[in-house]
Formats: C-alpha cells, structure tokens, sequence
C-alpha cells in the first residue's frame, strides 16, 4: 500500500455557453457582424452552445419589425443557435426580483436627479460623468406616483477581471463611474442590470462581443458580486470604425448586411485577422466548416477598433 494520499478525481469542465445578443434597434451592420462571428465560432470551436437573445429591454429604442429582421439575417447568414430564442421584454418580473435582492442588502436606493443637475458633474478619466452621490447622502421624499431611478450603491475599492484578448482590466467604478442606474426613472430596467440577470439565468460562461463594451464589464461584475452571481469569462473583440473615426452603429447608419453573406462573413473574417483557407469557399456552409475549425482567438488583433473594410462603412451602400 502505498503512503502517498490518492487525489480526488478533477471535475469535470462545465460545457462552454456563449451568446450574441443584438438590440432591435435597427438592422444587423458589419459590426454586428463581427460579435456574432467571434462569439459564433468561439462556441462551436469550444463544442458549446451558443444562444440568442433579444436585448430589447430599452422599449423606446426598439423598431418595429427589426427582432424578425434581425433573426432573418442571421439564418440567411448560416447561424444556428441553440435553444429558444430570449426577449428581454418578458422579463421584467426577473429584474424586479433582482431589485428586491439588492434592496435587502442595502444595495439601492432612489434618484430623484435629472440630467440638468448632473451636467455638472465631474468627467473622469474614462470620459464619464461620475455621479456625485446626491440622493445617497440626501435620500429624497419619495411620493407616490413620483418619477424616480434607482441607483445601485457601489463601495469604494478596484474592481478587475482579464480579458482574454485586451489583457487585465481594473477600475475602481465607484471613483470612475459611482452609484449608477439600475431602473430608470421611466421604470425600465437599465441594461447593466439587464445584462447581468440574463447571463446568469441562461448560464453563460464566455461572453464574446465588441470592444466598445469593455468599460461596462466593471459595472457588470459589480452587479455579480452583489447578487452572488458567477463571473464569466470575457473577451472583447475589436469594432468596426468608419472613416470619421466613429464605432459603426445603427446610430451612424452604418449600412445593413449585404443580401449576399458570403463576402461579408469573408470581410469579418479577415478584419479579425483569423487564418486564410486553403481553398475559397463556395458557399456559406463551406465558410462555416471552414471557420469552426480554424477560429483561432490568439490572432485576434488586440486592439479596441480598427478601420471597417470599403464599402460597409459607406451608407449608400445597400445589399
């Protein structure tokens, strides 16, 4: 008999669960593209799951019409997601008792400020107004039928997580950002909080999407902590700029998806600098073949934006 101690067996790897989640603001842009690409192949390469989600919980924004577009672009496209597709919309209930959660922790508490008493605030160095904790020292009278937001109490001290692609990442989010909003004053729950929820309830444990978005991931992760929610991997691709130096979005029209997916999955492909096939795909099922087994994260250009290819930054152009 031996005198070394036996180890216990390892456990196993939870299955990869990665998702891309488009607003219905407007149609699918080479942007979206490219976040859905990465976190696409980034699940299929790992032998996981990739789910969709409806992030249409700013009701306001969204467009009549474009949750059905976009899902059809994405099919024409040769995405196949796993799973029912996620509507924010239908889960206010699920926010609301995440608000409860952070009420009894002593996490929340009213706003009554409007944008005109916060212009002054200071902008640090992440280029945001950081909120001066006006309702927070001075709770305000709240009465009935009075429109208010409600902020997220966040303690001093450094929030950090690596990136998978733009490294380690640190903030302390209370002297950058500060309290920040989690239900707006219009009573719809804010997308941080949103974001948070659905991740967790859908296990997602590799976030894949554009670096525009890294900044968030701090709030995020604060959020995590305060519901006890698990943290999940992040990795944070390049954008897409046009020739004014702007991120594409629906908000600077950048142009829809072409009809035609193939040389626009092939433009996203080498705007993520991921290796050239041996052969030229015929068709987008061959690209796909092709993609899910040379996606290959460590060519990724580690950088937050990088000029769009001709042409897809270019609003006349309409496929």
């Amino acid at each position: 008999m031996s005198g070394s101690a036996s180890s216990s067996p390892a456990a196993p790897a939870a299955r990869y669960r990665g998702r891309f989640a488009p607003s219905p603001s407007g149609p699918l842009h080479f942007g979206s593209l490219l976040a859905a690409l990465a976190s696409y192949c980034d699940a299929r390469a790992a032998g996981g799951d990739w789910l969709l989600r409806i992030e249409d919980v700013d009701a306001p924004r969204s467009r009549p019409g474009a949750s059905s577009a976009i899902l059809h672009t994405l099919e024409r496209y040769g995405f196949e997601w796993d799973g029912p597709v996620w509507q924010q919309s239908s889960r206010g209930a699920r926010y609301d008792e995440a608000m409860v959660a952070l009420a009894a922790r002593g996490a929340l508490y009213p706003c009554t400020c409007s944008r005109r008493e916060l212009a002054g605030a200071i902008v640090t160095a992440i280029g945001e107004r950081r909120y001066p904790g006006t309702c927070r020292v001075t709770p305000p009278a709240i009465r009935a039928g009075t429109r208010h937001a409600m902020r997220a109490h966040v303690e001093p001290g450094m929030v950090t997580f690596t990136d998978r692609l733009q490294g380690p990442q640190q903030q302390d989010v209370a002297s950058d950002v500060g309290d920040f909003v989690v239900r707006r004053a219009d009573g719809l729950h804010a997308y941080q909080l949103a974001v948070v929820i659905d991740d967790a309830d859908q296990q997602i444990n590799a976030v894949v999407r554009g670096a525009d978005l890294l900044a968030s991931t701090l709030r995020q992760i604060v959020l995590q902590q305060l519901l006890d929610l698990p943290t999940p991997s992040y990795l944070h691709v390049p954008v897409a700029i046009d020739r004014a130096g702007a991120k594409l979005s629906k908000q600077t029209r950048a142009p829809r998806l072409p009809e035609q997916p193939l040389p626009a999955l092939l433009a996203a492909w080498r705007f993520l600098d991921q290796p050239a096939p041996p052969e030229p795909s015929r068709s987008v099922s061959e690209f796909w073949t092709f993609a899910h087994a040379a996606w290959s994260p460590a060519r990724l250009p580690p950088v937050a934006m990088l000029p769009a290819p001709p042409g897809f930054e270019d609003e006349g152009r309409r496929g």
